[in-house]
């Protein structure tokens, strides 16, 4: 992440992963792409990305993913679990992320991206 101000947290599979990352390349901001998927955040990683998103570790589960329905909706579950969860599970984390020094955001339209990019061009 060194070389670059601006890392997004990817999902090829998504399609607003995929819109965020398309408006990112066209509009030439320089950014890494963290494949969260195949790259999953350690808990020391999730808990520093959930500081500048301004979350808690339940907030930013994916409650429409299936394996959220199947093995955890109606569960009681502490943050502290979550994080580990979510650090094992890495599908179950909110998509797509941006994240710029001590600021992140769930890009949710893609188009939110620039709230931080703008900063970057």
């Amino acid at each position: 992440m060194a070389d670059f101000e601006i890392t997004i947290y990817h999902n090829g599979a998504c399609s607003k992963c995929r819109g965020a990352l398309e408006i990112m390349q066209e509009a030439h901001i320089p950014h890494e792409v963290r494949w969260y998927l195949t790259d999953p955040l350690s808990e020391v990683e999730l808990q520093s990305l959930l500081r500048k998103l301004g979350m808690t570790p339940s907030a930013l589960v994916r409650k429409s993913e299936p394996l959220y329905k199947e093995q955890y909706e109606g569960k009681n579950i502490t943050e502290d679990e979550w994080l580990k969860i979510l650090a094992a599970y890495p599908v179950l984390i909110e998509r797509p992320i941006i994240e710029k020094g001590d600021t992140a955001l769930i890009a949710r339209p893609p188009e939110r991206l620039y709230e931080i990019a703008g900063k970057a061009i």
